[in-house]
């Protein structure tokens, strides 16, 4: 997807750990202003570094520029899913994933984006439902034990039909932006950015006939904690949700919401997974 126009407001997100960005604030702001773009903080980010308080509109950005890692653009991404603004990262963490421009690439990318040379990437997500709430991820939604060590065993259901029981120590469903980290860390398969489908993998399987499973949109996964003893934890893109105790269950779906990540043009999924693991 096509930029719109060139950025005149930004809203503005960092790593939460302060002395991890150094000078970047400044930098930004230096940018911003050769450039004319306004600066927006979130009143947690006027807290952190000790700016006056103002009612900053972030939701009148027309871009959200973050310095940070991907936790911060996992964290920014959920924050302004389905606002309709896109989230451009430079990174200040050890990966990066979903970032455009290293700390030391932040001058010329930011204000490439601020002109507008960029390009959108549409972000589905899932959602869950557990114990009565309703969360939607950009990355992944892992049902886990909440008891380290311990073997838990789930009932699974794809699009209405019974896949048996599995013992593990949980499953992670997770989207194509999220299928490179805890997906495939657990050998599930990479998806490339763009797909619309739910990667479905186990952690630690005690069986080899458990293998991972790519679901097309339109069907849902239903797990159910079958272990009499052993919680289960929900958790949505890293954040806990909720446990689930004996023959509670959870039911991961499509959402309806989207995420817009902004990337420089050269910025792609290929380029991105040659840098971060290289042959």
């Amino acid at each position: 997807m096509p930029p719109s126009e060139p950025i005149r407001t930004a809203a503005v997100v960092t790593h939460g750990r302060v002395e991890t960005i150094g000078d970047g604030l400044e930098r930004l702001q230096a940018v911003a202003e050769h450039n004319g773009v306004t600066l927006l903080f979130p009143s947690d980010e006027r807290e952190k570094h000790g700016l006056p308080p103002a009612a900053d509109e972030v939701a009148t950005a027309d871009l959200v520029i973050v310095l940070g890692g991907d936790g911060t653009m996992l964290r920014t991404l959920d924050r302004f899913v389905d606002s309709g603004i896109p989230v451009f990262g430079v990174n200040y963490g050890r990966v990066g994933f979903l970032t455009s421009v290293s700390a030391a690439e932040l001058e010329n990318g930011v204000e490439r984006a601020f002109t507008g040379d960029y390009r959108l990437l549409e972000l589905p997500t899932l959602e869950v439902e557990a114990d009565g709430q309703r969360r939607a991820a950009i990355n992944d939604i892992v049902l886990i034990s909440s008891t380290h060590g311990r073997v838990v065993e789930l009932n699974w259901q794809v699009g209405g039909e019974d896949y048996g029981n599995v013992a593990c120590d949980g499953m992670v469903c997770s989207t194509a932006i999220g299928s490179t980290a805890y997906n495939l860390s657990n050998g599930g398969p990479v998806l490339v950015w763009g797909i619309d489908v739910m990667s479905i993998t186990f952690v630690a399987p005690h069986t080899l006939a458990a293998r991972p499973l790519v679901v097309p949109r339109g069907q849902s996964l239903l797990a159910t904690n079958v272990t009499a003893d052993i919680p289960l934890s929900v958790l949505v893109d890293g954040a806990p949700l909720t446990e689930l105790g004996f023959e509670e269950r959870a039911e991961v779906t499509f959402g309806e919401k989207r995420g817009l990540l902004a990337l420089l043009p050269e910025v792609t999924f290929v380029r991105r997974f040659r840098e971060i693991f290289p042959s």
